[in-house]
């Protein structure tokens, strides 16, 4: 689960980059310069990027290299804004983050992780990394994709009960989050799920923000050129009023 591969020269762990994105938008607070790490373990069937998902693919890079990169680009950031690290799956590759966000938090740089919370676990020495990663994390972006466990399993191919574990444990730490949640028809937008959502979200104590992301199907040409059947084929992006309906029950 840990990428320990190091660059000989430097001393570095390397990062395996899926792709990069200068002027973010809609990945956390203000202008963001966005790091999508390869690697993901989880299968959503709604997943619009599944070329994120094999682990070790991508350009590798130094920790220093990106936060050089993203430097360049600190003049639009303005207050609120930084750097947000997504994938893929951020915490597979632990040790590059500790790097990363370390050498962030050296120049001040705003810090915000979207992550599933998949990979997550109380175990050594995942656990000790974590909990050292979330000091140097201003924010993390929670996806929670299904409260039943059976519905998250048949959803993602993998548990949910440590994701909800891994939001209890930031609550207790006093971690910010925001909590994300894709509506998909059929799969995810029951009143009764999103009610056992809007009560677990109740539960915790640093929530800032809670997003609706409407299903889309922008990503279904990236699985016909995987050679990946689409699980979801034939169901319709959500209407504007289940949207605002699931919204006012999140809210």
């Amino acid at each position: 689960m840990q990428n320990r591969k190091h660059d000989a020269n430097r001393g570095e762990v390397l990062g395996y980059v899926h792709s990069l994105e200068s002027f973010g938008s809609a990945d956390g607070p203000g202008v963001r310069y966005v790091i999508f790490l390869s690697g993901c373990d989880m299968r959503c069937q709604f997943c619009h990027n599944p070329d994120t998902w094999k682990k070790g693919a991508g350009t590798p890079y130094r920790a220093s290299d990106l936060i050089e990169k993203a430097w360049r680009y600190r003049s639009y950031w303005g207050e609120e804004g930084g750097i947000t690290v997504s994938g893929g799956e951020p915490l597979l590759q632990m040790d590059f983050l500790l790097e990363l966000f370390s050498l962030a938090r050296e120049k001040g740089i705003h810090t915000v992780l979207d992550t599933s919370g998949n990979p997550f676990s109380r175990e050594e020495p995942f656990y000790s990394k974590w909990k050292k990663l979330m000091k140097m994390t201003d924010l993390v972006m929670l996806d929670i994709k299904h409260m039943d466990e059976e519905g998250h399993r048949q959803l993602t191919g993998q548990p949910g009960e440590n994701i909800r574990d891994m939001a209890r444990e930031m609550s207790d730490l006093g971690q910010p989050m925001w909590i994300r949640h894709v509506l998909v028809p059929g799969r995810t937008d029951s009143d009764g799920q999103l009610q056992a959502l809007a009560d677990f979200v109740g539960t915790l104590k640093t929530v800032e923000r809670v997003e609706v992301l409407p299903y889309h199907t922008l990503g279904v040409f990236k699985w016909e050129n995987l050679g990946i059947k689409y699980p979801l084929e034939g169901v319709a992006p959500p209407s504007p009023e289940r949207v605002a309906h699931a919204r006012q029950i999140l809210k």
